[in-house]
């Protein structure tokens, strides 16, 4: 039996999947956030540590059992400097021709479509789109929450943020989400946002996503600044799949698979349908994710090994993950 570990890194937590070539789940095992730029090559070296041993001891194996492992690994790709220390950091425990590292965008990608051409669009706490067809690779957003991650949970927070400000100040009329924000962080007046913001751990791109649930319960509320900034989300998420499209050079008569993951699109009334409703008209199919991203992992992972899963094994791994959800 052979058996492959699937590694999804994200900016809020960190998923690691152990399965078998016949898709059963061996282990999994969850850590903190895997943002190098945020907790430092150091700390993601020992969460990556404590992640593939933790998996190990949970299906009784040790890491030189592993036939392959795929870490996907946010901000991967992103700074050629660091390129070959990234690579590196499994390899005290995993022999360098037995893993690869790449960008977490991948795992979405992977088990939203279980391997198969198509576009996936991640929005958790960044955003990003990736997709694949006849052997073509591209990638769309993701250039980081200052200037990018458009329609992730980051980006949501800071524009929220932004439309709090405006309602203090008169700008924007105010509606439910100055009242949520306000009770939120306790405000005795509405300048003091700056001191629970700026210069604390809020600050922080983990922390400061969490911060969109103001904007999604405003909008429940019926705040009609805050649904139209979840409008503008699913636009700009929508617009990362045509950039995709347009790279891979699609054929026009072709009508492309696309899917999402990220645990924005959980909401499906103020998210995933504006998103719907946004690739509306195009040449696209949107389908439901098949598999997890840490799934999409582990099955990457096969792939890689030249051993990718058959379909009886996929639809067992798939039966297990709704089972687990």
């Amino acid at each position: 039996m052979s058996c492959w570990l699937g590694v999804d890194g994200g900016g809020s937590k960190t998923q690691f999947l152990l399965i078998d070539d016949a898709g059963a789940v061996l282990a999994r095992h969850a850590e903190g956030p895997a943002y190098y730029l945020e907790i430092g090559l150091n700390a993601l070296r020992e969460l990556l540590r404590r992640g593939v041993e933790a998996a190990c001891a949970g299906a009784g194996i040790a890491p030189d059992d592993i036939g392959f492992a795929f870490l996907g690994l946010p901000a991967y790709g992103e700074d050629s400097r660091l390129q070959s220390s990234l690579d590196a950091l499994p390899a005290p425990l995993l022999a360098a021709d037995r893993y690869r590292c790449g960008n977490d965008m991948v795992c979405g990608w992977a088990g939203a479509l279980a391997g198969a051409d198509g576009i996936n669009v991640v929005a958790g706490t960044g955003s990003i789109a990736y997709g694949e067809y006849g052997g073509r690779t591209a990638r769309a957003g993701g250039f980081g929450e200052l200037f990018s991650d458009e329609g992730s949970a980051y980006w949501l927070a800071r524009e929220g943020l932004a439309l709090f400000a405006r309602m203090s100040d008169g700008r924007t009329p105010r509606g439910p989400l100055y009242e949520r924000v306000r009770a939120h962080f306790g405000l005795r007046a509405d300048l003091d946002v700056c001191a629970a913001v700026y210069g604390t751990s809020v600050a922080q791109r983990s922390q400061f996503a969490r911060l969109a649930p103001l904007v999604t319960a405003a909008a429940a509320d019926g705040d009609a600044a805050a649904l139209a900034l979840l409008a503008r989300a699913g636009r700009e998420l929508a617009e990362l799949v045509d950039a995709v499209h347009a790279t891979l050079a699609v054929p026009a008569d072709t009508t492309l698979p696309v899917s999402y993951s990220g645990g924005l699109f959980a909401l499906e009334t103020l998210v995933l349908r504006p998103f719907a409703d946004a690739l509306a008209g195009r040449p696209y199919e949107l389908v439901a994710p098949r598999l997890p991203p840490d799934a999409g992992a582990a099955l990457y992972a096969a792939k890689l090994a030249g051993a990718p899963l058959g379909a009886q094994a996929l639809s067992r791994l798939a039966a297990t993950c709704r089972a687990s959800a």
